[in-house]
């Protein structure tokens, strides 16, 4: 699962406005192959209609072969009333677009079978190949289209009772009256929204990070139905910095390093738009240790914007250049890349092929660990570990150990106690080859002097010398006795 932040709901609506573009431009819709889009209603996508309906205006995007199912609608209110979801589509987003009217679809409130109204639906929906692409918001309490709170996580399209809390935040488009909010709604299920080929949820408003904070760091739990996003191959949350705040900053800090990794070190150019890394930032293994390297060039530009988000198409032509005899080449390794030279000492063949830049905001904890060198490289040349580097040195770009850093430096704060890497910053120190050692490292043993409350010294005895002995030894020690 992917979590993009974005710094205020604003530009939380451009970004995802922006990606339901590109990935209909992407998909390259035909009469014969529609791309099928569900869409949800509510206060949070209106500002993404008003950029999906200017993109269309300005000709960045067609919605003629685009089909789409509405996430859900009110029982018994009719299609003209203002409020209902038929009147919110056409409102915002369908009465704008050149979508076909054989290709809107919506539940109808009013049909005399509810239950065989939400059999159609359901078939209808698989009629088309099933939806690519479903978007939606969630309530404060964590529910997806109409799914409060208890849903089941494999439910269908169906009738669903609104809770109260519903009933309350929908009260301010009935005039603030609760009387006047529908008690009953037809909904896709949670596993109408499961099968889709992808699922993007905005969350914005502190009223919404506690609801976050239970998706990300907690488990699946039908009481929080848009938990189930964790079980989906292809999901992704976009929200503001104000849905974080009952997050641990912990997880902040990892899900956008994992997003300035990918633009600093491998190129919005090399992923693809959902976040697969489509292509190598800088060719072979072959070309990566080339000697004709220019270091004034630059392969990967960390100055971005989401007007681009990851798309292969536009980006190709920038990968490529032309020589003097007009032949294509490959773009120049940026020097920071560029193979490190090897040290003078005796221990230069356990130096590390390539020295990787480190990512700008890295914590103290992220800069200790980068300190301990991969097993991979502490192997003697001709070793079955050292051959093992080499050939993946060939398998992977040396963005790959970068990768390796940020899962390590996530799994050390959640799970490595804080004491360890005060150790490590206070006892230990890089020797030449890129090893740490202690900074103290000698005598394994050390004098201990014990004095009275005067300062007198009364006694004196050895001791383990400490500077070698980390707290995971104690720990070990103390769960041996």
């Amino acid at each position: 699962m992917r979590l993009i932040i974005r710094e205020d709901p604003k530009a939380v609506a451009y970004y995802t406005a922006n990606y339901v573009r590109q990935r209909i431009n992407e998909f390259r819709p035909t009469r014969e192959r529609p791309f099928v889009l569900g869409l949800p209603t509510g206060s949070t996508p209106v500002e993404v209609y008003w950029h999906l309906v200017d993109f269309y205006k300005r000709g960045l995007v067609s919605f003629r072969n685009v089909v789409t199912f509405s996430m859900d609608e009110y029982v018994g209110l009719p299609r003209e009333h203002p409020e209902s979801y038929c009147s919110f589509m056409r409102r915002h987003l369908y009465d704008h677009i050149n979508l076909r009217p054989e290709s809107i679809n919506m539940l109808d409130g009013n049909a005399e079978d509810l239950a065989a109204e939400c059999q159609r639906y359901e078939a209808k929906i698989k009629e088309v190949g099933g939806i690519e692409l479903f978007l939606g918001g969630i309530g404060p309490d964590g529910h997806i289209a109409f799914n409060e709170p208890g849903s089941s996580l494999e439910s269908v399209t169906r009738v669903k009772t609104l809770a109260y809390e519903t009933v309350l935040a929908n009260a301010r488009f009935f005039g603030g009256d609760v009387n006047k909010v529908p008690k009953l709604a037809l909904t896709v299920g949670v596993g109408t929204v499961r099968a889709a080929r992808e699922v993007l949820l905005i969350i914005t408003g502190a009223h919404k990070a506690v609801a976050l904070a239970k998706c990300i760091e907690e488990g699946v739990n039908h009481m929080w139905t848009l938990s189930v996003v964790q079980l989906h191959p292809a999901a992704m949350i976009v929200c503001d910095e104000d849905a974080t705040l009952e997050l641990h900053v912990k997880t902040v800090r990892y899900f956008k390093s994992i997003e300035q990794v990918q633009e600093q070190l491998i190129g919005r150019q090399n992923i693809g738009l959902k976040g697969s890394i489509s292509k190598l930032p800088h060719g072979d293994a072959a070309h990566l240790q080339s000697p004709a390297l220019n270091p004034s060039t630059s392969a990967v530009s960390a100055d971005s914007s989401d007007e681009d988000i990851g798309s292969d198409d536009d980006a190709a032509s920038s990968n490529i250049s032309a020589d003097s005899t007009g032949e294509a080449r490959e773009p120049e390794l940026d020097s920071a890349c560029a193979p490190a030279a090897a040290p003078e000492d005796a221990a230069a063949e356990h130096y590390p092929r390539f020295m990787l830049p480190r990512a700008s905001g890295m914590s103290t904890m992220g800069e200790i660990h980068a300190l301990v060198p991969s097993p991979l490289v502490q192997s003697p040349a001709g070793s079955a570990a050292s051959l093992a580097r080499d050939d993946q040195a060939a398998a992977y770009p040396p963005t790959w150990h970068e990768y390796e850093d940020q899962f390590n430096y996530f799994y050390s704060c959640h799970f490595i106690e804080q004491d360890y890497y005060d150790y490590l910053a206070n006892n230990m120190r890089r020797t030449s080859n890129g090893y740490l050692e202690a900074a103290n490292s000698g005598s394994d043993e050390e004098m201990v002097e014990y004095s009275d409350d005067d300062g007198a010294s009364i006694a004196s005895e050895r001791q383990p010398n400490a500077a070698n002995t980390s707290p995971l030894d104690s720990a070990e020690a103390r769960s041996s006795q």
